[in-house]
């Protein structure tokens, strides 16, 4: 690939969460358990910082957000797919049925789409997911309750669907953007158990 994932000069005059380059530490310390050269897809990129990570670990990745003129560098880039669109406004999935080895969601919350990023889950897909809580509008944006994930609500979200692998919720003080955030790392394996009791099989949760 032309473009080192990782580098990116950030500048005042670009919103904050473009100015931010380095991946969340939460998708680097799950990044492990994602099928080696597997398909990933960003979701929300913003300036695709996750992507671009996964692109250097060798993944396929599929880019979506709205607005994608930060995203323009990665036209040539061998394994990366931009695509544009609104996922607000009523508009079809832009996604079809394709399926990803691993979802990632950061810093994003439209509820609606619950349903529609489950279904994009390949068996044995990961879903890594981080954005804001309840508690976050005192100390920062976002601040409206429809931005803000309640207790366990991601937890509710894949309960009976995923298995879940990891799981937080609380005051960040370091890492990306600081604030009251709620993680969740799950996989797509409920139905993949070669056990007799029909429990998934154990993933690593040490941290690399």
């Amino acid at each position: 690939m032309s473009n080192n994932a990782l580098d990116s000069k950030p500048s005042m005059e670009v919103p904050r969460h473009l100015r931010i380059v380095r991946p969340s530490p939460w998708v680097e310390r799950w990044a492990h358990l994602i099928r080696p050269g597997g398909a990933v897809l960003d979701l929300a990129a913003g300036g695709g910082r996750h992507g671009r990570l996964f692109l250097a670990r060798g993944h396929r990745v599929v880019f979506v957000d709205r607005t994608i003129e930060p995203l323009a560098d990665l036209a040539d880039t061998n394994d990366a797919e931009v695509i544009a669109a609104d996922l607000e406004d009523g508009s079809p999935w832009p996604l079809g049925e394709r399926t990803f080895d691993a979802v990632i969601v950061v810093n994003y919350l439209h509820r609606e789409l619950f349903p529609l990023i489950l279904s994009t889950l390949a068996p044995g897909g990961m879903l890594i997911y981080e954005t804001f809580a309840h508690g976050n509008e005192d100390y920062a944006r976002p601040r409206n309750p429809d931005h803000l994930l309640k207790s366990g609500e991601l937890l509710e979200m894949v309960n009976g669907k995923l298995q879940v692998v990891g799981y937080e919720h609380g005051l960040v003080e370091g890492g990306d953007i600081a604030g009251v955030k709620q993680r969740l790392c799950a996989v797509n394996d409920l139905a993949l158990s070669e056990r007799d009791d029909g429990d998934p099989p154990a993933h690593s949760i040490s941290r690399v």
